[in-house]
């Protein structure tokens, strides 16, 4: 196919990237531990985490990981917010040749407990303010060893207070007992005693299991192998490059780290991004609270923000948030949702920097196409492919449509996943024969080579730029007695893009509106909850009995 993106290409930008300098992750990280040592890689709570103590702490953690029997292959979850913790367990367990899989903290019991079985993770890092829900489901699962964090661990000696405050004061942490636990403090002295034996690990070894409900409803390891991670690491480095020549070379580039690391935008822009260009990540442990991520950046004169349109949209309406220094602003860098014209045209206003969108999936590391990083104008459009990448537009048939038609957006490059983990016929389901992957999403290429999102082929919901998919909610819910028959659709949202609504026929005529929100705030993790519930006496189907989801979605968008 013609690849009419590249006349758009930024001067500079090259069209192919080279992966032929990092077999893995591995030598990616560590030449960034040595180049940039005395730099600060990480900084929370005011704590910061030098490039060299990543370095030896990662080390540490990587040889306790190794004397309880971790190896080449073995799954290690990791659940935890946006804190120091995060970078140290994952370069441990990628130096092992281990595979991290990343797990949302805010998870249900039921979500954990499928994660875990069905990645079999042996071993778990947790922050002990979501160890309840670990607890609840621990024994159903193959975890042998569980590493517990708390929130001053890697702090200094403000760590206590911090900790008696979360503990003790704002009562964040539930009353917990896992047997045969570890502290996080105690696996690092203990791995400092040891020797960390280097693994041979090879670009195509899986590096993360990022768990997505694909383009369908169960949750299914997208597996990111070590060369899709590279991959996307590399040609997100050219691709932003633009933006950072006017930085002088002896600037660390500063970037807010609010996205958090389970999230492959933010694992792959800002845990790792930032350590390959050797620049320093602000953490962001809750970007809920915003008046508290505004204090935090105060005295921050950073260079870049990846983020979604609704934390962008809160940021701006903090009535401080436009008093911080913006003087080394150079772009906000917007994906997992669609970016609104006019948050893009009042974050320009307030920071002099736009807000340069982008797209991508799990599957794809994820970063598939992006706007140029030197664009000053919001252009409505998710940019042009990325160097190495191949994005076809076609028909139910599998045939390419021509330029302006609309068609499903199907990718191919280096950082498309080797597949879904133990789920062969699902990847075969989003896999052509000339091997693209299929996004399930419909999109159109205008004459400059510009794609654009017009429609979703799936019935995924899109909130806050988390996928939630109508069939995980629909097997909950249908799960409540008094329910006969429910489905669930995406409805337009002002704050969070999309909101989920489900549509219930009773089986029990005194089921209630509260009895379905209760039930679904023990099972869902609070993105999936559905925010309005129709009863109804039926529900549009086939006529061979399949509901009709877009029907409902349709009707739904109308009544408002």
């Amino acid at each position: 196919m013609e690849k009419i993106w590249l006349k758009s290409y930024p001067p500079g930008v090259p069209v192919e990237i080279d992966l032929s300098g990092y077999p893995s992750l591995i030598e990616l990280l560590e030449e960034s531990f040595t180049r940039y040592a005395d730099r600060t890689a990480f900084e929370c709570m005011g704590s910061g985490l030098t490039y060299g103590a990543l370095d030896r702490l990662s080390r540490n953690f990587a040889a306790w990981l190794q004397s309880r029997g971790v190896k080449r292959g073995t799954r290690v979850a990791v659940m935890l917010p946006n804190v120091l913790q995060y970078p140290i367990a994952m370069s441990a367990v990628l130096r092992t040749g281990a595979i991290v899989v990343n797990v949302n903290p805010l998870y249900t019991p039921r979500e954990l407990e499928h994660q875990l079985k069905d990645s079999g993770a042996e071993v778990i890092v947790i922050l002990e303010n979501f160890a309840t829900v670990l607890q609840a489901v621990v024994k159903n699962t193959a975890i042998k060893h569980v590493v517990v964090a708390s929130m001053g661990d890697r702090l200094g000696a403000k760590g206590m207070l911090v900790n008696f405050v979360v503990r003790h004061v704002k009562k964040m942490v539930p009353a917990w007992d896992l047997p045969g636990h570890l502290r996080f403090n105690a696996v690092l002295s203990a791995g400092a005693r040891l020797s960390c034996n280097k693994t041979e690990v090879t670009s195509e070894d899986i590096a993360f299991l990022q768990y997505t409900g694909g383009t369908t409803g169960v949750a299914k390891g997208a597996m990111l192998l070590h060369r899709n991670l590279v991959a996307n690491v590399l040609q997100s480095q050219v691709w932003l490059e633009p933006a950072h020549r006017d930085v002088p070379a002896e600037e660390q580039l500063i970037t807010v780290v609010a996205l958090p690391f389970y999230h492959i935008f933010a694992l792959t822009v800002c845990a790792l991004l930032t350590l390959r260009t050797g620049g320093m990540g602000v953490l962001i442990p809750n970007p809920r609270d915003i008046a508290g991520m505004v204090k935090t950046l105060r005295g921050h004169a950073f260079h870049t923000f990846p983020a979604v349109n609704t934390l962008y949209n809160a940021m701006l309406n903090n009535p401080d948030f436009a008093k911080l220094d913006f003087s080394r602003f150079i772009a906000a860098n917007g994906g997992g949702m669609a970016v609104q014209e006019a948050v893009a045209t009042r974050w320009y206003k307030v920071t002099g920097a736009p807000i340069i969108e982008g797209y991508g999936l799990s599957e794809t590391s994820p970063c598939v196409s992006c706007n140029p990083a030197d664009s000053a104008e919001y252009s409505g459009t998710i940019g042009l492919p990325l160097p190495s990448t191949v994005v076809s537009i076609r028909d139910d048939t599998d045939m390419e449509v021509p330029t302006g038609q609309r068609g499903e957006i199907c990718i191919k490059g280096p950082q498309v996943m080797a597949g879904y983990w133990q789920r062969p016929e699902e990847t075969a389901k989003v896999m052509t024969a000339d091997g693209f992957f299929k996004s399930g999403d419909i999109g159109v290429f205008d004459e400059r080579g510009y794609l654009k999102i017009v429609d979703r082929k799936k019935d995924m919901i899109l909130v806050s730029g988390f996928n939630v998919y109508p069939n995980e909610i629909e097997d909950v819910v249908a799960k409540i007695p008094g329910v006969f028959e429910v489905a669930a659709v995406g409805i337009p949202d002002a704050n969070s893009g999309e909101a989920v609504k489900l549509f219930i026929v009773k089986r029990d005529p005194n089921l209630t509106e509260s009895d379905v929100l209760n039930y679904c705030k023990d099972q869902l993790t609070g993105y999936k909850r559905p925010r309005k519930i129709e009863f109804r006496t039926e529900l549009p189907k086939t006529n061979v009995g399949k509901i009709l989801r877009r029907e409902l979605r349709d009707e739904a968008t109308i009544k408002g």
